[in-house]
């Protein structure tokens, strides 16, 4: 989904490509191979030697299909297209897919996600969808090969777990052409395939929502997992004693409030943690942890409590933190 602001997610470093530690690097010898997708950068690491460049032609085939049919900031896409109709339509398998994943989210999340939030983050100067109405998820349904709205004002916007699905798709991509053992990075959200060269899990580090601070935390990624995280980070702005940033709290139709700076969110699949990683962030800094432990998710969330950063652990991520 192609953007002209910085990306909306916080962010999680490479440990396990020597970002930020190089003595890990010399430990097992890596290559990197670099891209661009989405208004953000994507990476990929594995072992040297295994010849990553002949991902990258169909990554950015993969990348360029997703973003011609999800990205609101492009008019000829398919999702602009349905924004501007009047009560839906057609539309392609994975666009059907995505949506009805984020429709499902918002309804176990008791609407903390909501896919119809655009024009209300365009408002506050954070997105494209300057034309739209009032949200509501539960006007929008999935139905065999369209995707269909009660209201011709309700519009969609699927950057909260789009790009999760982007990036399991390169995952599985990336298996199909049989490499075993790769660490894939979208944007901040990122996928385990397989382990570290050196045979350990790969190690990530969740950035400080604070500027000029370390890593606020490290976590060993296990195989076959993926990791998001949201938060305000560059995509936010202070008037007078208030932070605004690009997430809604769709119960106050506002940005969402409070000393909460970022959540990250461990799951089997990118679309499942970066679309509850959104969620947990829009329910706030009671609703998210509560939510999170309802729901057993694993979840770390940071708050700013003015002179210290306190954390709040659910689920099982205590068990990846280093």
């Amino acid at each position: 989904m192609q953007r002209h602001h910085p990306s909306r997610r916080g962010f999680i470093g490479l440990l396990g490509a020597a970002l930020a530690c190089p003595s890990i690097a010399r430990a097992a010898s890596t290559e990197t191979l670099l891209g661009y997708a989405f208004g953000t950068t994507w990476r990929i690491v594995g072992a040297a030697g295994l010849g990553l460049d002949r991902l990258k032609p169909t990554l950015d085939a993969l990348f360029a299909d997703i973003d011609a049919e999800m990205s609101p900031w492009r008019s000829d896409s398919a999702i602009s297209r349905f924004n501007v109709s009047v009560n839906g339509g057609e539309a392609g398998a994975e666009m059907i897919r995505v949506t009805g994943a984020a429709l499902q989210l918002a309804k176990d999340s008791e609407g903390a996600f909501d896919p119809t939030v655009g024009p209300l983050v365009a408002r506050f100067g954070f997105g494209p969808i300057e034309r739209g109405g009032a949200p509501d998820w539960r006007g929008l349904s999935v139905e065999t090969g369209h995707i269909m709205k009660a209201r011709d004002d309700l519009t969609l916007d699927l950057c909260g777990i789009a790009k999760g699905r982007a990036l399991d798709q390169a995952t599985g991509l990336a298996r199909s052409l049989g490499f075993d053992d790769l660490l894939l990075d979208l944007g901040g959200e990122l996928s385990a395939l397989g382990r570290h060269p050196a045979g350990r899990d790969w190690q990530v580090a969740a950035e400080h929502p604070l500027t000029g601070h370390m890593a606020a935390a490290i976590l060993h990624l296990p195989q076959g997992m993926a990791v998001a995280t949201s938060g305000i980070g560059a995509q936010s702005y202070t008037l007078g004693d208030r932070v605004w940033g690009h997430i809604m709290d769709p119960a106050t139709t506002s940005p969402a409030q409070g000393r909460l700076r970022s959540v990250s969110v461990l799951a089997a699949d990118a679309m499942t943690a970066d679309g509850w990683a959104t969620a947990l962030f829009a329910a706030g800094d009671e609703n998210g942890p509560a939510l999170a432990r309802m729901r057993g998710l694993a979840a770390l969330f940071l708050f700013d409590d003015g002179s210290a950063l306190r954390r709040i652990e659910t689920g099982g991520i205590s068990e990846v933190l280093m």
